[in-house]
């Protein structure tokens, strides 16, 4: 059942599929992959595809920022998730991003990491599923050829940085766990069950402020999920005609710039040291960590999390354990806290940890979506 206000729109047949692949990514299986399990089902479903394998970071990045797109009926991706946050960055850097944002993007498993895939294959209904079933599922869901609308994130960073993020943020013990585990990708989705265990084991502080505009509070709004009909892009209401240059990236209506004040009506949380701050807007944050249950491909709301310093190990390593199945918020952990909001800001105290968006390490510094 898709949730009311959701309108779909079906793919044609034949239908013309660039495939953009990261032979690297997770274990190195996805070319294989690709070949024995995708492509005889796109075939069967009269998808006819254009393989592209990118050689270094940033390829399909260029790839997709300069190409000439109307070839294509679909942009799908056969990776982990970072090379889906370089397609989306690539698009919006586009003069034509609000056309090539309408091109229907499909993802397809092949890392390490693969909290997209999981997502989709959580909002379908299906049971969950991991490696090459999580696969099957995605590429059914690809040659059913249906496509719905999903949220991105704006992400402004102190230095001057702008990211659109389909995922999540990061500070903190996840993102730790993220990156240093890098060394173990040849593990597959294991890698982050070991990056865990080590993180636990010299668990640190983070030093900062955290501010947000909480889904109920907005100004002028109710308390209700906004409303089917209300046009929203990328999370942002729309400015008046004319309010910006033809071709300029989306405005970020509801933020202050970062080195000014938060807006009055925000919450500042009264606490100043974190294990992790993680503002997600997908359900899963890998394939076996169910993080935001309640979260939507459309809902319009970034789900935030923040674990307050103090927690002991054992309890952390619980709340870890819970989430692979969604039920760490049943544990009433009272460090554990979860606020849907439509924005928030991180200020770091100090340059320390690793920041993370859609799984890729950005430099510490304030950031704000």
């Amino acid at each position: 059942l898709s949730p009311p206000g959701d309108s779909y729109g079906v793919l044609p047949r034949p239908c013309r599929a660039l495939v953009l692949l990261n032979p690297q990514s997770g274990s190195g299986r996805a070319l294989d992959d690709f070949q024995a399990v995708v492509q005889p089902m796109l075939a069967e479903a009269d998808i006819t595809t254009t393989v592209f394998v990118t050689e270094r970071a940033h390829h399909a990045h260029e790839k997709v920022r300069d190409e000439d797109l109307s070839q294509w009926d679909t942009l799908v991706v056969m990776s982990g998730d970072g090379l889906l946050f370089e397609v989306v960055n690539g698009l919006m850097e586009r003069p034509d991003w609000k056309e090539a944002m309408k091109k229907p993007l499909c993802i397809l498993p092949g890392g390490s990491g693969n909290a997209l895939a999981a997502s989709i294959n959580y909002y379908a209904g299906y049971d969950h599923v991991a490696k090459k079933k999580l696969l099957t599922n995605c590429t059914f869901i690809l040659c059913k050829g249906l496509y719905t609308q999903m949220d991105l994130v704006s992400l402004s960073t102190a230095s001057g940085k702008r990211f659109f993020s389909f995922l999540g943020f990061g500070w903190g013990f996840i993102s730790d766990v993220d990156i240093d585990s890098e060394k173990y990708r040849w593990l597959g989705s294991a890698r982050f069950t070991l990056g865990t265990l080590q993180c636990l084991a010299k668990l640190r502080v983070y030093q900062g402020r955290l501010s947000y505009l909480p889904v109920a509070t907005e100004q002028g709004s109710s308390a209700a999920p906004r409303d089917a009909q209300a046009p929203v892009t990328n999370g942002h209401i729309p400015q008046p005609a004319g309010t910006e240059a033809p071709g300029s990236p989306p405005p970020d209506s509801l933020l202050a710039p970062l080195g000014q004040p938060v807006p009055a009506h925000w919450t500042v949380v009264p606490e100043e040291e974190f294990v992790l701050v993680y503002a997600i807007y997908q359900s899963h944050l890998g394939t076996n960590l169910l993080m935001a249950p309640a979260a939507r491909l459309h809902d319009g709301c970034i789900h935030l999390f923040y674990m307050k310093a103090g927690i002991s190990r054992v309890t952390l390593l619980k709340l870890f354990l819970a989430m692979s199945r969604g039920t760490h918020l049943d544990l009433n952990c009272p460090h554990l806290c979860y606020v849907p909001v439509r924005a928030f800001r991180l200020e770091p105290r100090v340059a320390a940890g690793i920041m993370t968006v859609d799984g890729e390490a950005l430099a510490c510094e304030p950031v704000q979506g």
